[in-house]
């Protein structure tokens, strides 16, 4: 294993912050894997399932197991980690710019397009490579002036030639679940009935650029772009694992998924070893348009009906909530049937919070797909 520091530009003077990555198995292998925690830097769960991970990543390069190199970025945001307001955590959004660390990374399609254009042939293998040279062309010329400009350029530089990427998060209260491109749902599934998803949501856009999509989905673009008659690979599989609730952080827990995560990779020829029999798949994908956010119709203390995990109807009540001083009670009605997958831990609630989330299987939502 080698450590690699990142320093990432100095905002003010007298500081300085900088992204660690650590890097097990063959450097030279041509393969690659890719896998940071806590984006959002108040999700500690992908933190300590990160932190398993290295151990386990350790003891199987000194057994000589590991036939690609692995990548572990454990605290992928030290700028969202520094951030505390009266003792509380804001580790979602940037509090200086306002904007979410997991969104707005750079769109290279054009760009990588145009340098690849007339370059490409009848070898999917070299089309990859051209590919992958092409986009570290071009993401050296991204500019990155700021901190948070700098750590999405410096985590995408980590992780664009991956052929598989983990960007481990979790939710406030939720059952474990994934995000991933409709694409690349056949090779995700594995990671799915390993790690017992709940959910699953697919889709080919969601809005404003997130990480797993800035790594992916330029490789499907460029194959509708360039038709059949020219190969390209799906080139780089990343997908978003929502490790539960921020609350759900114990060292048995996160053990665990790093031995499911690990069991994914030896399934993808990434570890060495024999691999067991999939267990069933716990829940199928749905469409992240048929994904229906319920919010609150009033202010009030809201108490829930259905817990994360429950399968609802469309009409169940779900919660409600409760004016404690006109005593106005209001209920929150689901409007499509599906798994609550996710729900907000917070007790009191103003009008218009977004309370729940049920995957449905119907797409009704269009444009950005992705909550703030």
């Amino acid at each position: 294993m080698i450590s690699q520091q990142h320093r990432l530009p100095v905002q003010t003077p007298g500081t300085h912050r900088e992204v660690v990555s650590f890097h097990y198995g063959p450097a030279d292998s041509g393969r690659k894997v890719y896998i940071q925690g806590s984006l959002h830097a108040d999700e500690l769960p992908g933190m300590l399932v990160a932190h398993c991970l290295r151990g386990e990543l350790a003891a199987l390069e000194s057994s000589g197991e590991l036939l690609s190199e692995i990548v572990v970025v454990p605290v992928s945001n030290p700028l969202g980690l520094s951030q505390m307001l009266l003792h509380t955590p804001i580790g979602r959004f940037d509090v200086g710019l306002g904007e979410n660390f997991n969104r707005h990374y750079p769109d290279l399609f054009e760009a990588v397009k145009a340098r690849i254009t007339g370059l490409l042939g009848a070898d999917e293998r070299a089309n990859t490579l051209v590919i992958r040279e092409a986009i570290r062309a071009e993401l050296a010329l991204v500019p990155a002036a700021t901190e948070l400009a700098s750590l999405r350029k410096t985590l995408l530089s980590l992780a664009f030639d991956a052929d598989i990427v983990l960007d481990l998060h979790c939710d406030s209260e939720a059952v474990m679940h994934l995000y991933t491109l409709t694409p690349l749902w056949s090779r995700i599934e594995p990671l799915a009935r390993l790690l017992q998803a709940k959910a699953t949501l697919l889709a080919t856009e969601s809005g404003d650029a997130p990480f797993d999509e800035a790594c992916s989905q330029i490789w499907w673009r460029l194959q509708q772009s360039f038709g059949p008659e020219t190969p390209i690979a799906l080139g780089c599989a990343s997908v978003t694992v929502e490790l539960r609730g921020t609350r759900d952080i114990n060292l048995e827990l996160a053990q665990a998924d790093a031995r499911q995560i690990v069991e994914f990779l030896r399934l993808e020829g990434h570890v060495n070893g024999a691999t067991a029999a999939l267990p069933p798949l716990a829940a199928d994908a749905t469409p992240l348009a048929g994904s229906a956010t319920l919010a609150a119709p009033i202010s009030g203390v809201l108490a829930f009906i259905k817990n994360p995990g429950d399968l609802v109807s469309a009409q169940d009540v779900v919660a409600q909530v409760i004016d404690p001083i006109s005593g106005q009670t209001a209920d929150i009605v689901s409007h499509t049937s599906g798994v609550m997958y996710a729900r907000e831990g917070r007790s009191f609630v103003t009008c218009g919070t977004n309370v729940c989330k049920v995957a449905g299987r119907v797409p009704f939502r269009h444009g950005r797909l992705l909550s703030a």
